[in-house]
């Protein structure tokens, strides 16, 4: 760290999007790279979901904070959304009425 170096405090940058992210990074002094996206110049519409340093840390003007944009396949995400077994019983009028017999049957 060079000798008077003024000192800026990493801005939050989770739930930004990518050019949102640089923008701010930007105007606070700091410089970003995302290892999982080597495009990361070209990437305008993900979504920041982890940063380091956290937010509100001190840092030299000009330091690099590093930001991902994908949770990976350990660290959870939106997950299956395809209805599962078991189903919900049925109701509605089947379960409240009889089924109906023969239309033509003939009472005696």
């Amino acid at each position: 760290m060079t000798p008077g170096t003024p000192e800026v405090r990493v801005p939050r940058l989770v739930g930004l999007m990518a050019v949102d992210a640089r923008e701010t990074a930007e105007a606070r002094g700091v410089l970003l790279a995302a290892p999982d996206r080597p495009d990361f110049h070209r990437t305008v519409v993900d979504y920041v979901v982890r940063q380091f340093p956290q937010p509100g840390a001190e840092v030299p003007r000009g330091a690099v904070v590093t930001v991902w944009f994908d949770l990976g396949d350990a660290e959870g995400g939106a997950g299956v959304r395809e209805p599962r077994p078991p189903r919900p019983p049925s109701g509605g009028m089947r379960r409240e009425l009889d089924c109906p017999g023969d239309p033509f049957e003939v009472l005696r």
